[in-house]
């Protein structure tokens, strides 16, 4: 599966150690990251991370360009409820996109151990079963 790493710098931190915690299971997915986040993960772990740009500097929308494609399964965006960010709008886009396209967001560390765990359980499967149909019948 696909999944995006997204964090505010107030909750990078908790990324890198969420991060180091499930690193058994998201080594097995493609992990794609906005930049400084993906440049802190990859120094803490050995996992390989593709980054795009700063979310203020168009990271975020370049990972929504990835949901509205339907080439993205999870979002685990650890967001910072108590600091203003000035790109509040493309916060919005991106989460709305993942409305949109039904593709599961985690905006703390508590939702996104539910989604690790329901990942490694296979629960998220039914994505790739529905985007495989789809495939077929293009």
């Amino acid at each position: 599966m696909r999944i995006a790493l997204i964090a505010h710098d107030n909750k990078k931190q908790e990324m890198v150690h969420f991060s180091m915690a499930y690193e058994g299971i998201l080594e097995k997915h493609e992990l794609f990251a906005t930049g400084t986040t993906g440049k802190k993960v990859m120094a803490a772990t050995n996992l390989n991370v593709t980054r795009f740009q700063s979310g203020p500097l168009g990271g975020d929308q370049q990972i929504g360009s990835l949901i509205a494609q339907n080439a993205m399964d999870l979002v685990l965006f650890f967001r910072d409820p108590l600091t203003p960010q000035p790109h509040e709008p493309d916060i919005s886009a991106l989460i709305r996109l993942c409305d949109v396209y039904q593709i599961p967001v985690a905006t703390n560390v508590a939702a996104g151990e539910l989604f690790i765990r329901a990942l490694e359980r296979g629960d998220l499967d039914w994505r790739k079963i529905i985007k495989e149909r789809e495939d077929r019948h293009e």
